[in-house]
């Protein structure tokens, strides 16, 4: 039902929703990055190309449908707003500033997944505009392909590596902690996994790193987890 290699953007403001959406829609075949809010979607959207927005309006600051009127201006990524609010006014509000869909809460989950594949059916095919690079000093990060470059040259990642640098560069500009680390990439295993993350960690900084003890694009954010940092 679902396009095996779309990438999703989730933006919502609410943790515990984020956490839910983005393991449901992994589970069902979709590659998740998320958002808390408008200003990291921006940020997002800058480096990586997206496939989908799912996107709530109920959003402290700058609300979806501003987000959505704004978005609309420059990019034709499809946007499916989420909200509370599912008033016919409001349905119409969000579609005349460029939404794709209008689903309101609560929703049954496999609504959801049937929106999000019948908007992707219909979305034209992408233009080829080259891959998208996120840079790190002298290397450079394939956000579409997962891999990272120096030069001409590829760089060689682990497994656990790669995966570990393409979820820090979904959500390039914002911790990501430790826990959310361990939950997608050590399937849950709570204190030996996160030591485990921390060792990756120290492994990847020796190969993004000019001095890997004072890291500058591999950042640790006290009390919240690591972050990745562009250029």
């Amino acid at each position: 039902m679902n396009e095996p290699d779309a990438h999703l953007l989730i933006v919502d403001d609410d943790e515990r929703i984020r956490l839910l959406l983005r393991r449901f829609l992994t589970k069902n075949g979709y590659f998740v990055t998320a958002a808390q809010d408008a200003a990291q979607a921006r940020r997002l959207l800058r480096g990586l190309d997206f496939d989908l927005i799912v996107l709530d309006v109920m959003m402290p600051g700058e609300d979806g449908v501003s987000l959505t009127r704004d978005l609309r201006k420059r990019l034709k990524t499809p946007i499916l707003l989420l909200t509370a609010r599912g008033q016919t006014d409001d349905r119409i509000e969000g579609l005349e500033a460029g939404a794709d869909d209008y689903l309101a809460k609560p929703f049954e989950p496999r609504e959801l997944l049937l929106r999000i594949a019948a908007i992707l059916r219909r979305a034209p095919a992408p233009e080829q505009a080259g891959p998208k690079y996120l840079t790190l000093g002298p290397l450079r990060y394939d956000a579409d392909k997962g891999t990272l470059w120096q030069g001409e040259a590829m760089l060689r990642l682990t497994g656990t590596e790669a995966a570990l640098l393409r979820r820090l560069a979904g959500s390039a500009g914002a911790p990501v902690t430790r826990a959310e680390l361990v939950e997608e990439l050590a399937g849950g295993e709570s204190d030996q996994s996160e030591r485990a993350i921390d060792v990756q960690i120290t492994r990847l900084r020796r190969k993004i790193e000019p001095e890997p003890r004072e890291p500058r694009y591999l950042q640790t954010v006290r009390g919240a987890g690591y972050m990745l940092v562009p250029d």
